[in-house]
């Protein structure tokens, strides 16, 4: 009775993470629309056509923390610490790196600007690495 279990919170497991998955893609999907839509889909004159591609990213990215927060609940509590350890990590880098930043650029320190668009990809690559470490930890 106990190995069915097992198997069903795996099984669980899994669809949360494909649905996860899907989510993570419809919003990529909706943001590259919202980004490209504009030049490529319809006239940048078009305020209309933008708002809707923004809405509707606003709208799957609602989605996808919901499917987030589903899918941390379904996770066993070490792969739950993971997570959670690795998500402490990421907003602290991008707290304290993004006012570093700030601050230097304050002071004038800052002789080029950073294109917006590498702070999340730096921040999801910390997030990357605190996961592959948090589970090599854990081992």
């Amino acid at each position: 009775m106990q190995a069915h279990n097992a198997t069903g919170d795996y099984r669980e497991s899994i669809r949360s993470t494909v649905r996860l998955a899907l989510w993570t893609l419809a919003w990529a999907a909706s943001l590259a629309l919202a980004k490209f839509g504009p030049e490529r889909a319809w006239d940048s004159q078009q305020p209309v056509a933008s708002w809707a591609a923004v809405g509707a990213n606003l709208a799957i990215g609602i989605g996808w923390i919901v499917a987030f927060t589903r899918f941390l609940r379904e996770q066993d509590e070490l792969q739950r610490k993971i997570v959670q350890d690795a998500l402490g990590i990421t907003l602290g880098v991008g707290w304290i790196g993004g006012f570093a930043y700030v601050v230097a650029d304050a002071a004038g320190l800052v002789t080029y600007d950073v294109d917006i668009a590498a702070v999340p990809v730096s921040l999801g690559v910390v997030y990357l690495l605190a996961v592959i470490v948090g589970k090599i930890r854990y081992r």
